[in-house]
């Protein structure tokens, strides 16, 4: 069995090479605690215009000498995916003992023989942790080290908003609100917020995105103000009270620092990646002793769809909070 467990340099860059489209998904699997609640974008490198397209003319009474001009109205936003890469010195041996202690899939028991995939694969996964942290509050700097100087994340593209003033309470995409949230508030603030949205946003299905902390006061506020309610037969509300259902509740780890709440619907939050040409790459290289270093590239950077009323809204938090 020992010598099963072996690998040259050679095995792992031929698997680096064999499964290359594999290793390099694994950092966007990864992150599916969150993207399941976003629009995955592959194909994407550098730059791409999203968007709305709106048009003035309508119909109206008949008149056989009618002319309209349609006065297309383009809204394009940008989504930008950013070249990264990393280079992430591993040691197999360790690698190999702790895929041999944890096994390698639930329900298949205790791993018996991992392959160089298998020690790969844990590397890549690892990868995915800092794209989850970074996917709300990154913010772009190309000299910097870290997953959160790669891409501007969602809130930091809604501050950049805020302040060249596209997103506004003029606009009907803005809300601040003016106290804490607490347990004996936070459902009066959800339909507060709820209330304020457009019309046609409030008809979609949309997730408010928050934190943990957030529902855990959303829930504690229900329980106090509709506990003798004969409906109220759960602990945990899963969308706001007044929104039938469409409003849901989306409690994010990585929210958990977030000066925004964000009401989108799925299609409107874009997280953009290439996973399709030939740019990417996965390597692995010896510099070191009993040491092999993992290399790779990949596209990666988010977007909102479109910041109108109609398919956004972004509210600020008390900033006592």
């Amino acid at each position: 069995m020992a010598g099963k467990l072996i690998f040259t340099l050679d095995d792992y860059q031929k698997a680096a090479i064999k499964y290359r489209k594999q290793l390099l998904m694994l950092p966007i699997i990864g992150i599916q605690d969150t993207l399941q609640f976003m629009t995955p974008r592959p194909g994407i490198r550098y730059k791409e215009n999203v968007g709305d397209i709106n048009a003035k003319a309508q119909f109206a009474p008949y008149k056989p000498t009618r002319r309209t001009n349609v006065d297309l109205t383009l809204n394009f936003r940008t989504l930008e995916t950013f070249f990264g890469n990393v280079a992430a010195d591993f040691e197999p041996n360790t690698a190999i003992s702790t895929l041999l202690g944890t096994g390698a899939t639930k329900g298949d028991g205790q791993m018996k023989t991992p392959t160089a995939l298998h020690v790969l694969a844990q590397v890549a996964k690892s990868l995915s942790e800092h794209l989850n942290d970074a996917i709300w509050s990154a913010k772009r700097n190309a000299n910097g080290d870290t997953t959160m100087d790669l891409f501007d994340g969602f809130d930091t593209i809604t501050a950049k908003e805020i302040a060249s003033g596209a997103i506004a309470k003029e606009e009907g995409n803005y809300m601040k609100l003016t106290e804490d949230i607490t347990k004996a508030n936070a459902v009066d603030v959800a339909k507060e917020i709820l209330f304020s949205l457009d019309p046609r946003l409030r008809k979609e299905d949309c997730y408010l995105f928050c934190s943990q902390d957030f529902v855990d006061k959303y829930n504690e506020a229900y329980q106090m103000s509709h506990g003798g309610i004969i409906y109220n037969k759960e602990y945990g509300q899963v969308s706001v009270e007044g929104s039938d259902g469409k409003l849901k509740l989306v409690p994010l780890y990585n929210k958990a620092d977030s000066k925004f709440l964000h009401i989108c619907p799925k299609a409107n939050m874009l997280v953009g990646f290439d996973q399709m040409g030939d740019i990417e790459s996965i390597l692995v290289k010896e510099y070191a002793p009993f040491v092999l270093t993992y290399i790779a590239t990949m596209f990666f950077g988010v977007q909102f769809e479109s910041i109108d009323k109609r398919r956004f809204k972004a509210i600020e938090l008390n900033s006592a909070q």
